[in-house]
């Protein structure tokens, strides 16, 4: 069941009563430690990068030198981030990218930051969004995904069909908000096996058949 949509405007009323502000929880300095923090991010928590990111900055402080990396070096101090080896290479291969085509800036285009390895739209929109302040998109991961199921914005289950019916349900000026505020409800009140409905103020407008299904 889709969300009603006299409901949406209380569901976002109450997501913004809750989280406010758009809180960005990987810890970085520029937008390139942000993108680096953000292509370690997956399959992993935000708390792990950030113990993994301070080394590896310390180590290689800017696009230059990490392109210029060993990967083996690489390797060992991301291993505890999971799939290290893929990773590894992406962090060198879109220093290298970003080094040589862009000017050693992190681009400002959702078409630029495709072309670097390890990002996708996800991740695109995390740093325009998030960084620049100039959203493109709306960020789904699996947290973002779940709860648009369950709210009922969409019935779809890709992320990239799912990021285009938010962007049709949600306002532009809240697509960079709108990511991050689901991603902070996902975790601490609706988690994938057991959401705690009882404790949530979006409950009276959450279609019951749609929580229903997504567990």
């Amino acid at each position: 069941m889709l969300i009603k949509k006299t409901d949406l405007p209380f569901v976002l009323a109450e997501l913004k009563k809750l989280y406010p502000e758009v809180i960005i929880p990987l810890k970085h300095k520029n937008a390139w430690e942000l993108l680096m923090a953000v292509i370690l991010s997956a399959q992993c928590t935000d708390a792990r990068v950030n113990q993994i990111t301070p080394s590896l900055f310390k180590k290689y402080p800017t696009p230059q030198a990490l392109a210029a990396a060993d990967i083996k070096d690489v390797e060992k101090i991301i291993h505890s981030a999971g799939f290290y080896h893929s990773k590894a290479l992406s962090l060198i291969e879109s220093s290298k990218r970003i080094c040589e085509v862009y000017g050693g800036k992190v681009p400002q285009s959702m078409k630029e930051l495709l072309t670097l390895r390890g990002v996708a739209r996800k991740t695109a929109n995390v740093i325009l969004g998030d960084y620049f302040g100039t959203p493109e998109g709306v960020v789904v991961d699996t947290h973002v995904k779940r709860l648009s199921f369950r709210l009922g914005f969409t019935r779809q289950t890709d992320p990239v069909k799912i990021e285009r019916d938010l962007m049709k349900l949600i306002p532009r000026d809240k697509w960079q908000w709108i990511g991050i505020a689901l991603i902070l409800h996902g975790r601490s009140i609706c988690p994938a096996r057991k959401p705690f409905c009882s404790k949530c103020p979006l409950a009276p407008s959450c279609p019951k058949n749609g929580v229903r299904q997504a567990q």
